[in-house]
C-alpha cells in the first residue's frame, strides 16, 4: 500500500534557471572545473547544490580562462526547487565568495541553451600606460611604459571586423569545428590620459582569441608591425604570424546579448 501511495505522487516539476555571473577571476582556474585548483563552476556548483539542496551542475555560455574577469557571463541550471528563480540571485549571492556575485536569476523555457541561440559577446582588454605601475589596477589592466601609436592601433583594429577565418588568432591545439568567425567592431578607445580599452565585439570567439588580438595591437602600437600586417596575418591561418597572447588578467567579459 505505502509502495503504491507512493508511485502516485506526482513528480516534482523541474524549472531552468539563468544566472547572470560577475567575477573577479584573480583567484580562480578559469570557469570551468578543474582538478588542480577552484573555478567559477565548482563554486556555482557547490552553493547551489547547498541552497537548493539538490544536486545541481551549471552551465556555462563562455569557459573563460584562469585569471580572467566578467561582468555579465551566462550559466543555466535545473533545479525541482520551488524557491521562485528571480529569489535565488538573493539566496546565492550569500553563499558564494565574495569576488562572485549574481547580477540577475530569472526563469527561462526548459530547453534553452546559451550555446545554442544566436548572440553576440563584447570583451574589453584594458591597457595601462604609465612610467611607473598603479597599484589598484595591477589585477584589472596590462601595464606598459612603452609609447603606443593608437592611431595605427585603430587602423588595425578596423581590419578585423567582418567575417574572417581567425585561425591565426586561436591558440594551438584548439580543437573547433571551424575558425571562422563574426567580428561586429574592434574598437581600441583611450579613457583619460593613461588607460587604454580594446573593445571587441562578435558573434563567438576562439581559445585566446581576443588575447591575441590585443597583443598583436599591441605589437603595432609600439611600432613592431604594420597595421597592414593584419591581413597577411589572417591569410596565413598559423598562430605564429599573430602576435603574443596578452596576459589574462587585462580581460573582461562585459555582456552577452541574445539576439
Amino acid at each position: 500500500m505505502i509502495i503504491e501511495q507512493l508511485s502516485k505522487q506526482p513528480e516534482k516539476e523541474k524549472k531552468r534557471v539563468r544566472l547572470t555571473v560577475a567575477y573577479d577571476g584573480t583567484n580562480y582556474h578559469g570557469w570551468q572545473i578543474q582538478n588542480n585548483g577552484i573555478t567559477i563552476e565548482s563554486e556555482l556548483n557547490r552553493c547551489l547544490t547547498d541552497l537548493l539542496r539538490e544536486p545541481v551542475e551549471v552551465i556555462g555560455a563562455s569557459r573563460t580562462d584562469s585569471g580572467v574577469h566578467a561582468l555579465g557571463n551566462i550559466a543555466v541550471f535545473d533545479t525541482t526547487s520551488r524557491m521562485p528563480a528571480e529569489k535565488i540571485s538573493y539566496a546565492l549571492n550569500q553563499r558564494l565568495p565574495e569576488d562572485i556575485r549574481i547580477q540577475k536569476s530569472e526563469q527561462v523555457p526548459d530547453d534553452w541553451h546559451p550555446r545554442r541561440c544566436d548572440s553576440r559577446k563584447t570583451y574589453e582588454y584594458r591597457i595601462y600606460r604609465a612610467q611607473f605601475p598603479m597599484p589598484v589596477k595591477r589585477l584589472y589592466s596590462l601595464f606598459t611604459y612603452y609609447e603606443l601609436d593608437v592611431n595605427r592601433m585603430q587602423e588595425a583594429a578596423a581590419y578585423l571586423e567582418g567575417e574572417h577565418d581567425f585561425k591565426s588568432f586561436c591558440q594551438t591545439g584548439a580543437q573547433v569545428e571551424s575558425t571562422v568567425r563574426t567580428i561586429y567592431s574592434v574598437e581600441v578607445e583611450e579613457q583619460g590620459e593613461n588607460d587604454l580599452v580594446i573593445r571587441v565585439c562578435g558573434n563567438g570567439f576562439l581559445y585566446n582569441m581576443v588575447r591575441i588580438i590585443a597583443g598583436t595591437l599591441l605589437d603595432i602600437g609600439q611600432g613592431k608591425r604594420d597595421p597592414m600586417d593584419i591581413f597577411t596575418i589572417l591569410e596565413a591561418k598559423d598562430r605564429s604570424a599573430a602576435g603574443p597572447t596578452a596576459p589574462a588578467h587585462g580581460l573582461t567579459l562585459m555582456k552577452y546579448e541574445f539576439l
